[in-house]
């Protein structure tokens, strides 16, 4: 088994902390961040009753009708609100779709002037009032949690240290309920069917619920897949696509993979709960200048936020 830096870190020493513990916190994070883009995360703002309610209601959810669940699905949102059913998402470069469906929540504009063609309406299931309220809490406090990460990683950046708000603030950021459904027979599915193939997160950074079961590997330095195995109260944070672009990748957008379980249990659900942390569409993707240097050249084209989203929701078949 290879040795992975994959911290657990106590947020409260961040947001709460003596000047010492905030840089030691600020040190810790960076360093997970650029070596393997993976912590986990204690003291988030997040109750365990909360998350217990959460995985009922999501629960719920996915055990309705699948007549009742399309009635939420919207192709022509790119699967960015509402329902998305089985066979619709895959990895980039993937033949096989992933063995899962989905639920999406969005952002809810606050004191701003915006377009619904960028932020559509969150869709509300009518058979299921709890479900709308408790997913709009967790929606919220995972976005609190995100942004004093992000202020943290602002700090091991050298920049000033509410860099990301204004870029985060109403941002675009995505709530993700996802149930891996069971297979009852798993030799009608094919080979590479896997409940979610190898990929790195589109975003800034992602807060992933713990989920309810294991399965969750990332791709190491040393060329081996690692199990990523949180507490059940913490949160596992990584970086996205758009952060390692942003820092010319001195922080690692790790991939990762969701594993089937083993024959005897692949006829049981998996479920997982991902905030994926978005900035506007506006923002700039160019790589930070303080991250480039003759050693270490430019990698990427300029890209803005929107611009990069549209070319992956395409690669990974959510949009035509």
């Amino acid at each position: 088994m290879p040795l992975v830096n994959i911290p657990r870190l106590d947020l409260l020493q961040y947001t709460r902390g003596s000047a010492d513990e905030r840089k030691q916190f600020v040190q810790n994070i960076g360093k997970a961040f650029n070596e393997t883009g993976f912590v986990t995360i204690a003291n988030h703002g997040l109750s365990q009753e909360l998350i217990d309610e959460l995985y009922t209601v999501v629960k719920a959810f996915f055990d309705l009708p699948d007549a009742v669940k399309r009635k939420y699905e919207f192709p022509e949102l790119a699967g960015q609100r509402g329902y998305t059913s089985k066979g619709k998402e895959k990895a980039k470069d993937a033949h096989t779709p992933d063995l899962k469906e989905f639920w999406q929540r969005g952002q809810t504009i606050v004191d701003e002037d915006y377009s619904k063609t960028d932020f559509p309406d969150n869709i509300i299931v009518e058979e299921l009032s709890r479900f709308n309220e408790v997913t709009a809490e967790v929606y919220k406090k995972l976005e609190d949690a995100g942004r004093a990460l992000l202020k943290a990683i602002a700090s091991y950046l050298d920049l000033e240290e509410d860099y990301f708000e204004k870029f985060v603030i109403n941002g675009n950021s995505i709530l993700r309920a996802i149930h891996y459904f069971p297979i009852d027979n798993p030799d009608t599915i094919p080979a590479d069917a896997v409940r979610a193939g190898a990929h790195e997160d589109i975003n800034l950074i992602t807060l992933l619920i713990g989920a309810s079961a294991d399965g969750l590997e990332v791709w190491t330095k040393d060329g081996a897949w690692y199990p990523i195995k949180a507490r059940g109260e913490d949160i596992v944070v990584n970086v996205g696509d758009m952060l390692q672009r942003l820092t010319n990748n001195k922080l690692k957008s790790t991939t990762h993979r969701v594993i089937n379980p083993p024959r005897e249990l692949m006829t049981t659900s998996r479920y997982s709960v991902p905030f994926f942390l978005h900035p506007k569409a506006t923002m700039s993707l160019a790589s930070l200048d303080s991250c480039i240097s003759e050693d270490y050249p430019k990698i990427y084209r300029d890209y803005t936020a929107g611009q990069y989203l549209d070319e992956r929701l395409r690669e990974i078949g959510l949009k035509m």
